[in-house]
């Protein structure tokens, strides 16, 4: 299985916000949204990468700060990006590796989606679920020895 895949199934939905925007909006649009991250656009490109990690990060000890602080201040300037080309295996080895719950997935200069966790979890299981059909479909149709 390809990142391109996992896409698929996940759909292409992406949410954004700007680096101007005060970090309190992007934190409403979160929960709003019931997301982890934001790509962060500017100027039609990706900039950086706002996720909760980023959030907790900035606030620790400091809650008040929400809305003075902007999301350019608290984003990660240069994500871990992946191409739609990668094998799934692949992907989860980058993701631990990097800690990275969240991954822009990138063809060229275009932001094709981004990739999570949870995404590659349910791509995985729905794979394996398939694989379990057909195998269980096999089984069950095994032709019979005759001479039995």
């Amino acid at each position: 299985m390809q990142v391109r895949e996992i896409l698929r199934v996940k759909g292409g939905t992406l949410y954004t916000a700007s680096p101007q925007q005060s970090l309190a909006f992007a934190i409403d649009s979160m929960a709003d949204l019931d997301v982890g991250s934001l790509v962060v656009m500017d100027g039609g490109k990706m900039v950086g990468m706002l996720t909760f990690r980023e959030v907790l990060q900035a606030l620790k000890g400091k809650a008040a700060c929400a809305e003075s602080q902007t999301v350019g201040d608290v984003m990660v300037t240069n994500p871990v990006t992946v191409f739609p080309e990668m094998e799934a295996n692949d992907l989860r080895r980058l993701m631990i590796e990097k800690r990275s719950r969240y991954l822009p997935v990138l063809e060229g200069d275009t932001l094709m989606g981004v990739i999570s966790f949870l995404d590659v979890a349910k791509a995985v299981l729905e794979e394996q679920g398939f694989e379990n059909k057909m195998l269980k479909s096999y089984i069950k149709n095994w032709p019979t020895d005759p001479q039995a």
